[in-house]
């Protein structure tokens, strides 16, 4: 079944929240189930809307859920568990 933009939106930034908010490019390759070229777009879109940042740390780049990204996930699990109810 195709994910909805949304949805893969959702994983990548639930991914990198469950990994406690940081998260090194290859795990979010793997947890997010996408090619390396569409992942970077994802990644790309997701940095202009400030929902992830990239940062440093221990030596490594990363990829950091911002504040407005916890905010989305939060949300969206509200959506999802709200039609979920309805059997949407």
């Amino acid at each position: 079944m195709k994910r909805a933009k949304i949805d893969i939106v959702y994983d990548m930034l639930k991914a990198a929240l469950d990994k406690g908010g940081r998260i090194l490019p290859t795990h979010l390759l793997y947890k997010s189930n996408l090619s390396h070229q569409r992942m970077k777009v994802y990644i790309d879109e997701l940095m202009q809307r400030k929902l992830l940042a990239q940062t440093e740390h221990k030596g490594k780049m990363h990829y950091e859920i911002t504040d407005e990204g916890r905010k989305f996930v939060a949300d969206f699990a509200k959506v999802k568990e709200f039609t979920q109810a309805f059997g949407l």
